[in-house]
Protein backbone atom coordinates (compact mmCIF):
# COMPACT_ATOMS: atom_id res chain seq x y z
CA UNK A 1 0.00 0.00 0.00
CA UNK A 2 1.92 3.27 -1.43
CA UNK A 3 -0.87 5.73 0.66
CA UNK A 4 1.36 7.70 3.79
CA UNK A 5 0.85 6.29 6.70
CA UNK A 6 -0.03 8.93 9.58
CA UNK A 7 0.80 8.78 13.38
CA UNK A 8 -0.85 11.42 15.56
CA UNK A 9 -0.05 9.81 18.95
CA UNK A 10 2.40 11.07 21.64
CA UNK A 11 5.47 9.48 20.53
CA UNK A 12 7.24 9.37 24.14
CA UNK A 13 5.92 5.13 24.76
CA UNK A 14 6.73 4.96 21.15
CA UNK A 15 10.48 5.75 21.17
CA UNK A 16 10.79 3.99 24.58
CA UNK A 17 9.43 0.76 23.02
CA UNK A 18 11.71 1.17 20.25
CA UNK A 19 14.79 2.04 22.63
CA UNK A 20 13.94 -0.88 24.64
CA UNK A 21 15.03 -3.31 21.95
CA UNK A 22 18.04 -5.53 21.27
CA UNK A 23 19.32 -7.08 17.81
CA UNK A 24 19.07 -9.34 16.18
CA UNK A 25 20.26 -10.69 12.20
CA UNK A 26 17.68 -12.75 10.39
CA UNK A 27 17.95 -14.01 6.60
CA UNK A 28 14.34 -14.00 5.84
CA UNK A 29 11.33 -11.98 7.90
CA UNK A 30 9.93 -15.32 9.23
CA UNK A 31 12.71 -15.94 11.35
CA UNK A 32 11.66 -13.43 13.81
CA UNK A 33 7.75 -13.88 14.41
CA UNK A 34 5.64 -12.31 16.11
CA UNK A 35 6.08 -11.03 19.70
CA UNK A 36 9.67 -11.64 19.07
CA UNK A 37 10.08 -7.89 17.45
CA UNK A 38 8.79 -6.66 20.88
CA UNK A 39 12.65 -7.94 22.33
CA UNK A 40 14.72 -7.60 18.53
CA UNK A 41 15.12 -4.68 16.18
CA UNK A 42 16.20 -6.47 12.86
CA UNK A 43 16.21 -5.98 9.18
CA UNK A 44 16.21 -9.50 6.92
CA UNK A 45 19.52 -10.16 5.18
CA UNK A 46 21.46 -7.57 6.97
CA UNK A 47 24.30 -9.28 8.63
CA UNK A 48 26.43 -6.29 8.63
CA UNK A 49 26.23 -5.15 12.37
CA UNK A 50 27.59 -1.77 11.81
CA UNK A 51 25.17 -1.07 9.05
CA UNK A 52 22.19 -2.77 11.02
CA UNK A 53 23.02 0.08 14.06
CA UNK A 54 22.93 2.63 11.30
CA UNK A 55 19.84 1.31 10.26
CA UNK A 56 18.54 1.15 13.89
CA UNK A 57 19.85 4.76 14.55
CA UNK A 58 18.02 6.35 11.66
CA UNK A 59 14.72 4.58 12.78
CA UNK A 60 15.33 5.79 16.09
CA UNK A 61 15.82 10.12 14.83
CA UNK A 62 12.58 9.02 12.89
CA UNK A 63 10.38 8.56 15.80
CA UNK A 64 12.04 10.90 17.97
CA UNK A 65 11.70 13.79 15.02
CA UNK A 66 8.47 13.16 13.42
CA UNK A 67 10.34 12.47 10.10
CA UNK A 68 8.55 11.47 6.71
CA UNK A 69 9.62 8.70 4.81
CA UNK A 70 11.08 10.91 2.16
CA UNK A 71 13.58 12.29 4.85
CA UNK A 72 14.43 9.30 6.28
CA UNK A 73 15.08 7.39 2.81
CA UNK A 74 17.28 10.55 1.69
CA UNK A 75 19.51 10.21 4.97
CA UNK A 76 19.59 6.72 4.96
CA UNK A 77 19.94 5.23 1.37
CA UNK A 78 23.64 6.59 1.12
CA UNK A 79 24.71 4.59 3.58
CA UNK A 80 23.30 1.42 2.42
CA UNK A 81 24.73 2.51 -1.15
CA UNK A 82 28.47 3.06 1.02
CA UNK A 83 27.95 -0.24 2.02
CA UNK A 84 26.96 -2.06 -1.01
CA UNK A 85 23.66 -3.27 0.59
CA UNK A 86 21.69 -2.29 -2.15
CA UNK A 87 20.11 -3.64 -5.46
CA UNK A 88 19.63 -7.56 -6.05
CA UNK A 89 22.69 -9.92 -5.25
CA UNK A 90 23.56 -13.34 -4.31
CA UNK A 91 23.43 -14.88 -0.83
CA UNK A 92 24.33 -17.83 1.10
CA UNK A 93 20.88 -19.02 3.03
CA UNK A 94 22.72 -19.48 6.74
CA UNK A 95 20.05 -22.50 6.85
CA UNK A 96 21.03 -24.25 4.15
CA UNK A 97 24.16 -23.37 2.51
CA UNK A 98 21.93 -22.92 -0.61
CA UNK A 99 23.31 -19.55 -3.07
CA UNK A 100 20.50 -17.65 -3.23
CA UNK A 101 19.08 -14.06 -5.53
CA UNK A 102 18.45 -11.80 -3.01
CA UNK A 103 16.51 -8.38 -3.20
CA UNK A 104 18.65 -6.16 -0.34
CA UNK A 105 18.09 -2.08 -0.09
CA UNK A 106 15.59 -0.60 -2.49
CA UNK A 107 13.04 2.35 -1.84
CA UNK A 108 10.49 -0.28 -1.97
CA UNK A 109 12.55 -2.30 1.11
CA UNK A 110 13.49 1.19 2.90
CA UNK A 111 9.47 2.05 3.15
CA UNK A 112 9.02 -1.40 4.57
CA UNK A 113 12.15 -0.57 6.76
CA UNK A 114 10.51 2.70 7.84
CA UNK A 115 6.63 1.93 8.18
CA UNK A 116 6.48 -1.35 9.62
CA UNK A 117 9.53 0.15 12.63
CA UNK A 118 7.55 3.28 13.05
CA UNK A 119 3.67 1.70 12.69
CA UNK A 120 4.36 -0.74 15.53
CA UNK A 121 6.47 1.18 17.66
CA UNK A 122 3.33 3.64 17.61
CA UNK A 123 0.69 0.92 18.36
CA UNK A 124 3.07 -0.64 20.88
CA UNK A 125 3.06 2.42 22.73
CA UNK A 126 -0.62 3.58 22.12
CA UNK A 127 -1.02 -0.48 23.77
CA UNK A 128 1.26 0.43 26.81
CA UNK A 129 -1.21 3.53 27.23
CA UNK A 130 -4.33 1.34 26.64
CA UNK A 131 -3.04 -0.68 29.76
CA UNK A 132 -2.36 2.51 32.06
CA UNK A 133 -5.97 3.64 31.60
CA UNK A 134 -8.27 0.84 30.78
CA UNK A 135 -10.11 1.25 34.02
CA UNK A 136 -11.34 4.48 32.82
CA UNK A 137 -11.64 3.83 29.37
CA UNK A 138 -12.33 -0.61 29.21
CA UNK A 139 -13.27 -0.03 25.49
CA UNK A 140 -11.45 0.08 22.18
CA UNK A 141 -12.78 0.42 18.60
CA UNK A 142 -11.55 -0.65 15.64
CA UNK A 143 -10.88 1.79 13.35
CA UNK A 144 -9.80 1.00 9.38
CA UNK A 145 -9.44 3.38 7.03
CA UNK A 146 -11.71 3.12 3.79
CA UNK A 147 -10.21 3.68 0.73
CA UNK A 148 -9.36 1.42 -2.36
CA UNK A 149 -6.13 -0.16 -0.46
CA UNK A 150 -8.35 -1.21 2.40
CA UNK A 151 -8.26 -4.92 3.27
CA UNK A 152 -11.96 -6.82 3.21
CA UNK A 153 -11.71 -8.20 6.19
CA UNK A 154 -10.37 -4.52 7.85
CA UNK A 155 -12.99 -2.91 6.51
CA UNK A 156 -15.56 -5.44 7.80
CA UNK A 157 -14.27 -4.70 11.40
CA UNK A 158 -14.20 -0.97 11.61
CA UNK A 159 -16.26 0.07 14.25
CA UNK A 160 -16.28 -3.19 16.24
CA UNK A 161 -16.21 -2.16 19.75
CA UNK A 162 -15.08 -4.85 22.28
CA UNK A 163 -13.48 -4.67 26.23
CA UNK A 164 -9.85 -3.44 25.83
CA UNK A 165 -9.13 -6.93 27.67
CA UNK A 166 -11.01 -9.04 25.32
CA UNK A 167 -9.22 -12.06 23.81
CA UNK A 168 -9.77 -10.54 20.14
CA UNK A 169 -6.96 -8.14 20.23
CA UNK A 170 -4.19 -10.73 20.98
CA UNK A 171 -4.48 -11.12 17.29
CA UNK A 172 -6.67 -8.70 15.72
CA UNK A 173 -4.68 -5.17 17.35
CA UNK A 174 -3.33 -3.49 14.31
CA UNK A 175 -1.81 -3.11 12.21
CA UNK A 176 -2.82 -7.03 11.03
CA UNK A 177 -0.39 -6.85 7.78
CA UNK A 178 2.40 -5.20 5.69
CA UNK A 179 1.59 -1.82 5.15
CA UNK A 180 -1.71 -2.31 6.88
CA UNK A 181 -3.11 1.50 8.21
CA UNK A 182 -5.91 0.72 10.82
CA UNK A 183 -5.66 0.90 14.07
CA UNK A 184 -8.14 1.14 17.87
CA UNK A 185 -9.77 3.86 19.65
CA UNK A 186 -9.76 3.89 23.74
CA UNK A 187 -13.30 5.15 24.75
CA UNK A 188 -15.25 5.10 27.81
CA UNK A 189 -18.55 3.90 28.48
CA UNK A 190 -20.10 7.58 27.95
CA UNK A 191 -17.87 7.73 24.74
CA UNK A 192 -19.18 4.84 23.38
CA UNK A 193 -22.48 5.84 23.65
CA UNK A 194 -21.86 9.65 22.42
CA UNK A 195 -20.82 7.51 19.51
CA UNK A 196 -23.60 6.06 18.75
CA UNK A 197 -22.17 2.39 19.15
CA UNK A 198 -22.79 -0.96 21.28
CA UNK A 199 -20.25 -3.00 22.90
CA UNK A 200 -20.49 -6.29 20.98
CA UNK A 201 -21.60 -9.17 22.62
CA UNK A 202 -19.26 -10.98 21.19
CA UNK A 203 -16.09 -10.98 18.68
CA UNK A 204 -16.31 -10.92 15.29
CA UNK A 205 -16.36 -14.93 13.62
CA UNK A 206 -12.35 -15.80 13.44
CA UNK A 207 -11.51 -18.07 10.67
CA UNK A 208 -8.40 -19.66 10.39
CA UNK A 209 -5.93 -20.75 7.15
CA UNK A 210 -3.28 -22.68 7.83
CA UNK A 211 0.47 -21.13 6.93
CA UNK A 212 3.55 -23.19 6.98
CA UNK A 213 6.52 -20.79 7.41
CA UNK A 214 9.14 -21.43 4.92
CA UNK A 215 12.08 -20.01 7.41
CA UNK A 216 11.33 -22.63 9.99
CA UNK A 217 8.71 -25.40 8.61
CA UNK A 218 6.45 -24.90 11.47
CA UNK A 219 2.76 -24.89 10.71
CA UNK A 220 0.78 -22.21 12.63
CA UNK A 221 -3.14 -21.16 12.43
CA UNK A 222 -3.09 -17.73 10.86
CA UNK A 223 -6.59 -15.77 11.46
CA UNK A 224 -8.49 -14.63 8.06
CA UNK A 225 -7.35 -11.10 7.14
CA UNK A 226 -4.05 -11.13 9.31
CA UNK A 227 -1.23 -11.45 7.46
CA UNK A 228 1.60 -14.47 8.68
CA UNK A 229 3.53 -12.89 11.46
CA UNK A 230 0.81 -10.14 12.08
CA UNK A 231 -1.26 -12.08 14.58
CA UNK A 232 -0.40 -10.27 17.89
CA UNK A 233 -0.58 -6.71 19.57
CA UNK A 234 2.71 -5.02 19.56
CA UNK A 235 4.03 -4.62 22.53
CA UNK A 236 2.37 -6.98 24.85
CA UNK A 237 4.84 -9.16 25.66
CA UNK A 238 6.49 -6.45 27.55
CA UNK A 239 4.09 -6.98 30.38
CA UNK A 240 5.83 -10.78 30.50
CA UNK A 241 8.60 -9.08 31.99
CA UNK A 242 10.97 -12.53 32.58
CA UNK A 243 10.28 -13.60 29.09
CA UNK A 244 11.15 -10.40 27.27
CA UNK A 245 14.29 -10.56 29.13
CA UNK A 246 15.22 -13.93 28.05
CA UNK A 247 14.27 -13.35 24.59
CA UNK A 248 16.12 -10.62 24.66
CA UNK A 249 19.28 -12.40 25.78
CA UNK A 250 18.89 -15.06 23.42
CA UNK A 251 18.16 -12.21 20.74
CA UNK A 252 21.18 -10.29 21.68
CA UNK A 253 23.51 -13.85 22.28
CA UNK A 254 22.72 -14.46 18.34
CA UNK A 255 23.91 -11.18 17.34
CA UNK A 256 26.68 -11.11 18.64
CA UNK A 257 27.48 -14.70 17.00
CA UNK A 258 26.27 -13.64 14.21
CA UNK A 259 24.19 -16.24 13.81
Amino acid sequence: MSAELRFDLDPKKAIAFFRGKGYSTSFAWQEIWQYEHDAAFTVAKMMNVDLLRDVRAAVDKALAEGQTFHQFKDALQPRMLEAGWWGRAEMPDPATGELKEVELGSPRRLRTIFETNIQTSYAAGQWAEIQQTKADAPYLMYDAVHDAHTRPEHAAWDGTVLPADDPWWETHYPPNDWGCRCGVIQLSGDQVKALGKEVADKAPPMKMREYTNPATGEVSQVPQGIGPGWGYAPGSSRTDLDRDRELLVQKEKAFRDGK
